[in-house]
């Protein structure tokens, strides 16, 4: 059980907040072993060999090949890799790269092809470069990984129908009519039930525990081997360890052998990255070391390949089903890949009961679940949709590489055009001439920019209305020539220097807080309010159709922020975040009276964002110079207002302060003064404060909630976590972010 404070008096509960997960460190426990890895790794086991066959199956491997993977996968990757919860073993994504090599140089080749992508990985790994993968665009992965899964599913289609499949989309889909109509025997009724059981498990309750396709396998297998006798079935060597088929030098040009080992250990290497960046966002312990973990993928690659088993990759299916399971250590990965090769010696005769057909369902659906409507609906959101679909088109059609390279030059393209999307307007009243520009000007957009210049008479009164993200030297030339080129021939230019400077040099503290000049000289607040708008006004064309999307389809913010109202507080800059993805309450103290105090404002806002928008996280966030935590602590309030009666809300607050030793600034080394202090012990009351509430309650047990406490230091701009024990704060860095949640 995670420590608590003690109860802070009248506060309705322990005070919450937040303790380490765990997984935070990597410290190997026998007893937490014994109690969640050991049963983690058994329900991996279960899911991994169907999967494993299926995929060797569907690559044209030997099936031992795929239960070789599985086991290095799961041993060398674990010791070695980076991803303390990622379990890695032969994966859908590699797929068709697997049976093109096949097909092209033979599975001996193919394996020694492996064990060189390995090395390569491991170079990449040793280089420090292993994290460059994870700047390509998201469009061009997921599009891949879409283009994969659909050439899966449509050559597994055949395998279910009791047929074979042919060697590329096109032709799988040309035969596909004439597959429908053939005899298919027994091998479509386990096909389409193994589908069937695959996509209703998940759905029936209290289930989920047990994997969807190892029920499946099991169901369709046991009356198969009594009453289907015609269906094809597992075959595997009588002896494993003798007949593993040992890689072999590739016969081949060098460019051809080149380029497939580039093309296993990139795929590889991005959709192990890519698993171990998704596996973080499922738990809450320390975060993955990509350098590390790409030399731990490399080894094992190295190792299944001279072996004579199939490339090894982080799989997401295995590694989410690891962490639903409990798994806290590597342990989990490396024990699933030790009963593999248990089961595999001591009782392979029982994988052979297993119809090929089986295997093939697991593979449609798990194929079909590679194209992603959540994916699709996000990069449509942020207009990357035609790079996605091209990808996807390209890798099912002409190949991965191929799609992959038209992919990435498509977004390329489409960079190239976004940085010169500026438009150039101008309108001309009463003799003055407005030229408005808008969006980001580089050299890209000179010359359309020129042209519209040399368009306004000579001698014209001029105003450049200039709103860009970013004005490259080329730009800034071209506007200085022709202001100086204008002016010369008797006309006027008013430009405005500053927002020019700003744009050249690309300010992002200008851009990102446009308030700040404003704030500190103090000009009239009616206004600057007024300037604010009309310049939100401005540029509104560049979010509208952002917040026409939000307008259709609704709020669904991830989180309710509860926090001060002091004016110094941007909940949005804290949290990074932007429209739709925040509800906020703010009042003075981020304050939450329990149940029941008759703060009905409070009590709506919490029951709303919890049981209405079903927000994920709530953060109560607490900051340093708090004007209600000085007022309580100097009891200078004016007796009977309404401010005091508010206050008292703060009581036990400052109760649980007392009781406290001194808070030290985690990055500073300097003790907090009494009111912030008194704000940090107010974060942790308010958060038990919350659990008063029977929906928090709830939501918080079935995993579906989690509560987070935040103090922002104003001074030094600065978030830190509050815990539930010395040192009270941390810092909220990547390593030390989880050690804040609960």
């Amino acid at each position: 059980m995670p420590e608590q404070l003690p109860r802070a008096p009248d506060a309705g509960g322990p005070v919450p907040t937040t303790s380490p997960s765990p997984t935070a460190t990597e410290r190997v426990s026998w007893r937490s072993v014994l109690h969640h890895d050991l049963p983690a790794s058994l329900v991996v086991f279960l899911i991994a060999v169907p999967l494993s066959l299926g995929i060797a199956a569907a690559s044209g491997a030997p099936l031992i090949a795929g239960l070789v993977a599985a086991v290095v996968g799961g041993v060398v990757a674990g010791v070695l890799g980076g991803s303390p919860l990622q379990v890695s073993g032969p994966a859908a994504g590699l797929t068709v790269v697997v049976a093109g090599l096949v097909g092209q140089f033979g599975w001996a080749a193919t394996a020694g092809i492996t064990c060189a992508a390995g090395l390569v990985q491991i170079l990449l790994g040793v280089t420090r470069i292993g994290r460059l993968a994870l700047s390509l665009s998201p469009a061009v992965v997921h599009g891949m990984l879409a283009g994969i899964g659909v050439t899966i599913a449509v050559q597994q289609v055949h395998v279910v129908l009791g047929g074979k499949a042919q060697s590329s989309l096109i032709e799988n889909v040309a035969a596909l009519p004439a597959q429908l109509i053939a005899h298919h025997g027994h091998s479509v009724v386990v096909g389409v039930l193994t589908v069937a059981i695959v996509l209703a498990w998940p759905r029936l309750p209290k289930v989920k525990v047990i994997p969807a396709p190892l029920v499946a396998v099991v169901a369709v297998t046991a009356p198969a081997a009594v009453f289907m006798v015609d269906v094809a079935r597992v075959d595997l060597p009588d002896r494993p360890l003798q007949e593993l088929i040992m890689p072999a030098i590739p016969d081949g040009t060098p460019s051809e052998i080149a380029t497939a080992v580039v093309t296993v250990a990139l795929v590889a290497s991005v959709e192990s990255l890519l698993s171990a960046v998704a596996v973080d966002k499922l738990h809450r312990g320390r975060r993955s070391n990509l350098d590390r973990e790409l030399i731990g993928q490399g080894a094992a690659n190295a190792v299944s390949g001279a072996l004579g088993g199939m490339p090894v990759t982080g799989v997401i299916v295995r590694s989410s089903t690891n962490v639903a399971a409990g798994a806290r250590t590597r342990a989990a990965a490396v024990l699933h890949g030790l009963w593999i090769a248990a089961f595999v010696l001591a009782a392979g005769s029982m994988l052979e009961l297993i119809p090929i057909a089986a295997l093939a369902g697991v593979l449609l659906v798990t194929g079909l679940r590679l194209v992603q409507l959540a994916h699709i609906r996000t990069l449509r959101r942020h207009d990357e949709l035609l790079v996605y679909v091209v990808t996807a088109a390209g890798v099912a059609v002409l190949g991965l590489a191929e799609g992959v390279l038209i992919g990435l030059a498509l977004a390329i393209v489409r960079v190239l055009y976004r940085l010169a999307r500026a438009t150039v307007t101008t309108t001309e009243d009463d003799g003055l001439w407005t030229v408005r520009i808008r969006g980001t000007l580089v050299f890209l957009g000179v010359a359309p920019l020129v042209r519209t210049l040399r368009s306004i008479p000579a001698g014209a009164r001029v105003r450049v209305d200039l709103d860009v993200d970013h004005l490259d030297h080329a730009a800034y030339e071209a506007i200085e020539d022709w202001r100086r080129g204008h002016i010369a021939r008797g006309g006027s230019v008013e430009l405005n220097r500053a927002a020019f400077r700003a744009a050249m040099h690309f300010d992002p503290a200008r851009r990102l807080m446009p308030w700040q000049p404003q704030v500190i000289p103090e000009p009239d607040q009616r206004v600057s309010m007024l300037d604010g708008i009309r310049e939100f006004e401005a540029s509104a064309e560049l979010i509208r159709p952002m917040l026409a999307k939000l307008a259709a389809d609704g709020q669904r913010p991830a989180q309710l922020f509860i926090t001060c109202a002091d004016s110094r507080i941007v909940p949005t800059m804290i949290t990074t975040s932007g429209p739709g993805d925040q509800f906020c309450v703010r009042n003075i103290g981020n304050l939450v009276p329990p149940k029941g105090s008759n703060s009905n404002s409070v009590d709506a806002a919490i029951e709303y964002a919890v049981d209405v928008l079903g927000v994920k996280s709530i953060v109560v966030c607490g900051h340093s110079h708090c004007g209600a935590a000085a007022a309580a602590l100097e009891a200078n309030v004016p007796a009977g207002s309404g401010l005091q009666n508010w206050l008292r809300h703060l009581e036990p607050s400052v109760r649980r302060a007392v009781g406290l030793p001194d808070i030290v600034d985690p990055a500073t080394g300097v003790k907090l003064s009494p009111a912030d202090k008194l704000s940090v012990a107010n974060v942790g009351v308010q958060l038990a404060n919350l659990r008063s509430f029977a929906c928090v309650r709830t939501a918080e047990a079935e995993g579906r909630l989690e509560l987070i406490g935040l103090w922002f230091d104003i001074g030094a701009a600065a978030a830190r976590l509050v815990l539930d024990r010395e040192p009270y704060l941390v810092r909220a860095d990547e390593e030390l972010a989880t050690a804040g949640r609960r």
